[in-house]
């Protein structure tokens, strides 16, 4: 099997092990992997780039995140800035990593990532991607601003171009019931990220493309939760793996709250409605998320990019309200994001080293 997920799978013909040039490095990794576990059925690794999930591009998102809302907690409580730029370093390495080996799966296992792509579910997850790009461009510019508008600009250009593939999707029809997930989100939501990375890009044509991104996110958003929470409500519940995806419902307040501060430049009382109703929604899922049952995956990396909305959110807002339960709740939402990224990233890593990462 390619990667899993949800509980969908896409299956395919047994693998076979080639004892070629072409695949000794998937090879290595599988001799790695065995020797590194303590279980027998590590003795029948498949370890294989094949395998690689486009949906680990989330911890991307997460980690450039944790970097933009640290580099926030820098400027309003003094916080040491080398933590943000750590990170936000952290965030071009993993990309590159992400990108090369999924680059290499594209060439050498096309048909696996068409199999993604075409999925009902993990074809949104393709939107991390694009969306990584948008966020790593807010990472660079303090170093770089026109190297930051660049590559912005291709996250832009991207980001609207997948919009608009997943829309023509979902608008040919006879879209399962049970396909209405929180991933939804991705594509469909991903241009809100455009302004919340551009939105004080200084090209003038940038103010436009901005509030384009506004409008189709902001409608989409509204259209999506409308539907996906209809779903959750009155069908069947999600598949296990698929539960920690329920944090990604509170990311269109979130990333919206930023995304029209960004804009507008102002903070007011329509942004900290959308904050507080975000705020309300991971109160509200988090007990359902963390929680006993659920094993590890690298769908876990969903709850990341939310998370960290959600904190640069309250560590805006609290600038605006001067009240201190706010600030306190801006501090406990950057305390949480941090160890749930360090957590992200070493579970992941273990994953890797034990050979589960790469195997179907």
């Amino acid at each position: 099997m390619i990667p899993n997920y949800a509980g969908l799978s896409f299956p395919r013909e047994a693998p076979t092990i080639q004892t070629s040039p072409a695949n000794a490095p998937d090879i290595w990794r599988c001799a790695v992997s065995t020797l590194s576990s303590t279980k027998p059925e590590a003795l029948q690794c498949s370890a294989s780039l094949e395998h690689l999930p486009v949906n680990l591009f989330a911890a991307v998102m997460g980690i450039a995140g944790l970097s933009i809302a640290w580099r926030q907690a820098s400027q309003q409580f003094g916080v040491t800035p080398l933590i943000s730029a750590a990170t936000g370093l952290l965030a071009i390495l993993v990309f590159l990593v992400l990108g090369g080996g999924y680059l290499a799966k594209a060439i050498r296992h096309p048909a696996a990532v068409a199999a993604e792509f075409r999925h009902p579910v993990a074809g949104n997850f393709f939107g991390t991607i694009t969306i990584a790009v948008l966020l790593l461009s807010a990472v660079i510019s303090p170093v770089s601003q026109p190297l930051a508008e660049a590559v912005w600009g291709v996250g832009a250009v991207a980001t609207v171009a997948f919009s608009f593939t997943i829309a023509s999707r979902l608008l040919q029809g006879k879209i399962e019931t049970r396909h209405a997930v929180p991933a939804w989100f991705i594509p469909g939501v991903a241009t809100l990220d455009i302004a919340v990375a551009g939105g004080t890009m200084p090209m003038p044509w940038a103010h436009e493309v901005n509030l384009f991104a506004l409008a189709v996110g902001t409608m989409i958003a509204l259209l999506f939760f409308t539907i996906i929470m209809s779903r959750v409500i009155h069908h069947e519940p999600l598949p296990a793996a698929m539960i920690p995806s329920l944090l990604i419902m509170m990311a269109p307040f979130e990333v919206g709250f930023l995304a029209y501060t960004n804009f507008t430049q102002r903070v007011d009382t329509f942004s900290g409605l959308l904050f507080y109703f975000g705020l309300f929604l991971f109160l509200t899922l988090a007990p359902k998320v963390f929680r006993k049952g659920i094993p590890f995956a690298s769908g876990w990396w969903a709850i990341s990019f939310p998370m960290a909305a959600l904190a640069s959110a309250a560590l805006k807002y609290s600038m605006f309200a001067q009240a201190w339960p706010v600030t306190l709740i801006a501090i406990i939402l950057l305390a949480l994001l941090s160890i749930a990224i360090a957590v992200l990233f070493f579970r992941t890593l273990q994953m890797l080293l034990n050979g589960r990462l790469l195997t179907g």
